[in-house]
């Protein structure tokens, strides 16, 4: 079942639509836990994850870990890209910013039948956002930045 997982990957990586959806059951669901997105049906489920493709064009997914129990698939994975074109979610269009970003990604499909059935993303949206530059830096890096510079040692 992993190979199913390793390959629906790769297909989304090159936007290989017709196989990427080929691997998905006609009733399949996304939920998209960070953008509490969700789509139901093979075609929604494509067209939710392109908006991904359509902001970052080079968006990559790499597996890092993955995990089979019953009809379940646990895939840690990591997304790379480069925010190069205008991105739409539920913050609104946020246009492109050419930054890189990286995360990393829980995804725990089901499966049935060889297909995917269902999948449930998890991953933290608050860092795609900071690294592209279109979020507010809370905490350590934030009091950093407002403070400034640190002040360069003085030779004696």
């Amino acid at each position: 079942m992993l190979d199913i997982i390793k390959k629906h990957l790769a297909d989304f990586t090159s936007s290989n639509w017709d196989a990427y959806k080929a691997d998905l059951d006609k009733g399949a669901v996304y939920e998209e836990q960070a953008t509490m997105q969700r789509a139901q049906g093979a075609d929604e489920f494509v067209k939710s994850v392109q908006r991904w493709k359509r902001a970052f064009p080079d968006l990559k997914a790499t597996l890092k870990e993955g995990f089979v129990s019953g009809d379940k698939v646990l895939a840690e994975v990591e997304w790379e890209g480069t925010h190069s074109g205008t991105f739409e979610g539920p913050l609104g269009t946020i246009p492109p910013t050419n930054k890189r970003g990286t995360v990393r990604a829980a995804m725990i499909y089901s499966l049935k039948n060889g297909k995917i059935v269902g999948l449930r993303h998890y991953f933290d949206l608050l860092t795609v956002l900071r690294q592209i530059g279109v979020a507010p830096m809370i905490g350590a890096p934030a009091q950093a930045a407002a403070a400034g510079p640190a002040p360069t040692p003085r030779r004696h």
